[in-house]
């Protein structure tokens, strides 16, 4: 072993190299693991969009246990009129929106389940509103589960404020460990044939945002389009011009049930 003190200046000046180097290294190393945790945290486009299968599959065990193992799951329901069950405004019916049928097809399905499903959507609002009450009245119920539902009004704040609230809310819900499933929208008959409205390009931002999160998609703009071309008219599936009726959410109801009873 050579000391500092006995080392030729050759010596030293190749300790001096080997050191900075190993220091070098070292920080590349740390900086590749920062990256590394850092998408696995935001969720790599390289997974895609989670599985119906299994994301749920710890909340689905859950719902099976009998008392006393069992305990409540919330379910929060989060967005704008349609998730608030307005059909006609300003008649608001509840009874036939999807979060209630969601409740009912899932008490169907699972008889010792304790669930609440709580609506916390505000008729009239986007999702810049929404995010910024989401800690006190979404969070705040500590829920399981959290669906998000924005874009049909998200038309009028544009792509990119509507992708920043998104995030917000998405990053805000997975930090807490709660599952999240985003839905596209429900149509607007005003949107119908005209090329300036965006309400496809807020579905497939919608899209984009559960691909990149691994969370899961209720892709209820597509449900609504396989209706159509399998022969019903879009008209049948609305109570106005934006707003479903009871047909209309059934298909949305059906689209996340998906997601707690797969087949």
């Amino acid at each position: 072993m050579i000391s500092a003190n006995s080392a030729k200046p050759s010596q030293l000046l190749c300790f001096s190299r080997l050191r900075a180097l190993y220091i070098s290294t070292a920080r590349v190393t740390l900086c590749a693991m920062c990256m590394l945790m850092l998408t696995l945290l935001r969720g790599s486009g390289a997974q895609g969009v989670a599985s119906a299968e299994n994301y749920l599959a710890g909340i689905v065990a859950e719902f099976q246990h009998q008392w006393p193992a069992n305990r409540a799951i919330t379910i929060i329901c989060h967005g704008h009129s349609v998730p608030a069950g307005y059909f006609k405004t300003p008649v608001v019916d509840s009874l036939n929106a999807y979060p209630h049928l969601l409740y009912a097809g899932l008490k169907e399905q699972f008889p010792y389940a304790v669930i609440n499903v709580i609506v916390t959507a505000k008729g009239g609002e986007d999702s810049e509103a929404g995010a910024k009450r989401f800690e006190q009245n979404v969070l705040s119920h500590k829920p399981d589960v959290v669906t998000i539902d924005y874009s049909l009004n998200d038309r009028r704040i544009g792509l990119e404020r509507a992708e920043t609230a998104w995030r917000s809310m998405i990053t805000n819900a997975l930090t807490h460990q709660i599952k999240v499933l985003l839905l596209t929208p429900t149509p607007d008959l005003a949107a119908v044939g005209n090329p300036k409205d965006e309400l496809a390009r807020h579905a497939e931002q919608v899209r984009r945002l559960a691909t990149e999160y691994s969370v899961g998609l209720v892709d209820s703009f597509a449900a609504f389009q396989t209706a159509v071309k399998s022969g019903g008219r879009l008209e049948d599936l609305m109570a106005q011009s934006n707003h479903p009726n009871r047909h209309g959410h059934e298909l949305v109801a059906a689209e996340l049930l998906r997601w707690f009873c797969p087949r």
